[in-house]
C-alpha cells in the first residue's frame, strides 16, 4: 500500500494543507488585532484633548508612544526616544517631539527602513475636541503592531519607527528628522508612511509614490495578499486623482530622494472634523490594512530598492 502512487499523492495533498494552514495561522497572527484597536480607542478618546502639538494631550500621546516602544523592547534611536524641536507657524513658536524607536536589521544594520506615522492632530476648537480617529491616531497605532510584529520577525534592514510631531503645521517633524544628523539619507533605504489608514466604503487602500520608483511600482502591481482590502496604486500626479505626494509626512523624503510609499483612503465627510470618532472606523478594514502594510514591507526589506 506504501508504494500506491494514489497513496502517495494523498499524502501530498494532506502535507501541502498542511503547511498552507500554518502559513494561514502565522499571517494571521502577525499582532493582537485587540490590542491594536485598543490602542486606536483610547489614543483617540477625549482624554488625549486631540493630541494637538505643544498641548497637553502631544505631552500624554508621547508618554503613552514611549511606554508601548520600552514594552515591546523597541530600543531608542538616539540617547533616548525623544527628538526635540521647535519652529515657528503663522508667528506662533511651537515646541515638538518625534519619537523614534529602532529595530536593528539582521542583514544590513546600516541601511533603514524609516515606517512613520504623525500623532498630532488638530487639538481643540471652539470648545470641541478633533479626535483624529483615523486621521491618525489609526497610523500611528499600527507603529504598535509593527514593533509586535517584529518581536518574532527580524527585518533584514534596520527600521526606524517614527512617531512625528507637527504634521498637521506643515510637515514639520518629519522636516525636522530628514535635516537631522541621527541617520544620514543615503543611508536610508525607503519611506513607508502611514496617515489614515481605518476605514473605507470601498475597501481600498492606496499606495501613493509607485510612479517615482520602478522597484516599488513592480512590488505593488504585483502584490497578492488578502480578498478583504483592495490595495491600489495612485495619487501620484498622473491619473487624474488627487494629487497626494506632498499631503504627508512622506514628502519630506521624497523631497530628498528617498523612495516612498505613502498608505492611505480617499478623505471621508470626518476629515478634520469633530466627528473623526473610533465609533467612525470600520475595525475589520483597519486590522486587514495594517497586515497589508506589513506583508508590503516585507516585500520591502528583501527587495533591493534604487533611486
Amino acid at each position: 500500500m506504501k508504494n500506491n502512487p494514489a497513496y502517495l499523492i494523498v499524502l501530498l495533498c494532506l502535507f501541502c494543507n498542511s503547511i498552507n494552514a500554518q502559513k494561514k495561522t502565522s499571517r494571521d497572527s502577525l499582532f493582537n488585532e485587540t490590542e491594536l484597536l485598543k490602542h486606536l480607542k483610547s489614543l483617540s478618546s477625549d482624554s488625549f484633548e486631540g493630541r494637538r502639538t505643544g498641548t497637553k494631550g502631544a505631552s500624554k500621546t508621547k508618554d503613552y508612544i514611549i511606554n508601548q516602544f520600552h514594552a515591546l523592547k523597541v530600543s531608542p534611536l538616539g540617547d533616548d526616544y525623544k527628538q526635540s524641536f521647535s519652529f515657528f507657524y503663522r508667528s506662533k513658536r511651537y515646541n515638538a517631539v518625534n519619537v523614534l524607536g529602532l529595530i536593528k536589521g539582521t542583514e544590513l544594520p546600516n541601511e533603514y527602513v524609516v515606517i512613520s506615522a504623525h500623532y498630532d492632530h488638530e487639538g481643540i476648537k471652539q470648545g470641541e475636541i478633533y479626535n483624529g480617529a483615523d486621521d491618525n491616531a489609526s497610523g500611528l497605532c499600527a507603529l504598535f503592531s509593527f514593533a509586535e510584529y517584529f518581536k518574532n520577525n527580524p527585518p533584514k534592514h534596520s527600521v526606524i519607527l517614527a512617531a512625528f510631531d507637527a504634521e498637521e503645521l506643515g510637515l514639520q517633524g518629519s522636516k525636522h528628522f530628514v535635516k537631522s544628523t541621527l541617520v544620514p539619507s543615503k543611508d536610508i533605504v525607503v519611506n513607508l508612511n502611514m496617515d489614515m489608514i481605518s476605514r473605507s466604503d470601498k475597501n481600498k487602500l492606496f499606495a501613493v509614490g509607485t510612479a517615482f520608483n520602478k522597484s516599488l511600482k513592480h512590488i505593488i502591481l504585483n502584490f497578492k495578499h488578502s480578498e478583504k482590502i483592495k490595495l491600489s496604486s495612485g495619487h501620484d500626479g498622473f491619473d487624474g486623482l488627487q494629487n497626494w505626494t506632498y499631503s504627508s509626512d512622506h514628502a519630506s523624503f521624497y523631497k530628498k530622494g528617498i523612495p516612498f510609499l505613502y498608505f492611505g483612503v480617499d478623505d471621508h465627510e470626518d476629515y478634520h472634523e469633530p466627528t473623526d470618532d473610533y465609533e467612525n472606523i470600520h475595525p475589520k478594514f483597519y486590522v486587514e490594512s495594517v497586515k497589508t502594510i506589513i506583508s508590503v514591507f516585507e516585500k520591502v526589506d528583501y527587495s533591493v530598492i534604487s533611486r
